[in-house]
């Protein structure tokens, strides 16, 4: 590489062609490359480059807490989980048409894993997201109130393209957080997709949600385009000592 083709690679920021230009031109001359097939691996190999940050920039934004793999999911020790049907899920049709999902059962039977691990897929197809947990979204909704920022919370969420919200319920909820919860829901509803992973059935939402009248039309937004996973299965954690 000449020093007028490495400052140029440089100053355009392809470092990744800086790196393997030496040994694409050796592998060139060997096999005998045209000029364009020896500049189109030098472009191939920033394009993936580039693809890779892209994701990983992606994930780290997403707050993933671990990066779930629907493939190494343990679904022979599930028997509440149907292989099948979350293979149809990390198809991504639902996030297409804006559906919900929301994953209901007691603690450790998988829920959190394969919600991560769609979330996961979403992210390497290049859509946006992010995990939260139900208890720091609602924390953060507060803290909003206090600087006046709850709008400009809403709005980031609300154009994500996937949001999941796991572990909801069994919350100590104030009403201006119910409500900016639900605000939040609204403008979700057919636009983009949400999942939630809980441990109450939807009767019960109205235990920490409060108003009625608010969680009825809650549910009728959430229930309306969604997949309901009931997991009705082992516990996947082995209790230590």
């Amino acid at each position: 590489m000449t020093d007028e083709i490495e400052q140029l690679l440089k100053n355009l920021k392809f470092g990744r062609m800086r790196s393997v230009y030496d040994e694409q031109l050796r592998a060139a001359e060997k096999q005998q490359l045209s000029y364009s097939e020896f500049v189109a691996a030098l472009l191939r190999a920033q394009w993936h480059h580039q693809q890779e940050s892209a994701l990983e920039w992606r994930i780290r934004r997403a707050n993933l807490p671990e990066r779930w793999s629907l493939e190494t999911f343990p679904y022979s020790q599930q028997p509440g989980v149907k292989r099948k049907q979350i293979q149809g899920f990390a198809e991504l049709d639902f996030v297409a048409k804006h559906e919900n999902l929301v994953f209901i059962g007691p603690t450790a039977v998988g829920k959190t894993g394969l919600a991560s691990g769609l979330l996961l897929k979403a992210l390497q197809n290049g859509l946006r997201g992010q995990f939260i947990a139900a208890q720091d979204l609602f924390d953060d909704m507060y803290a909003s109130l206090a600087d006046r920022s709850t709008r400009k919370l809403i709005d980031h969420l609300a154009r994500l393209d996937v949001l999941l919200i796991d572990e909801f319920g069994y919350l100590n909820l104030r009403p201006e957080q119910c409500n900016a919860f639900f605000k939040l829901m609204e403008q979700r509803y057919r636009r983009h997709s949400t999942i939630i992973t809980t441990n109450l059935d939807y009767s019960e939402w109205h235990n920490f949600l409060g108003n009625k009248a608010m969680v009825e039309a809650l549910l009728s937004r959430v229930r309306h385009f969604c997949h309901t996973v009931r997991i009705d299965g082992p516990p996947l954690r082995e209790p230590q000592g």
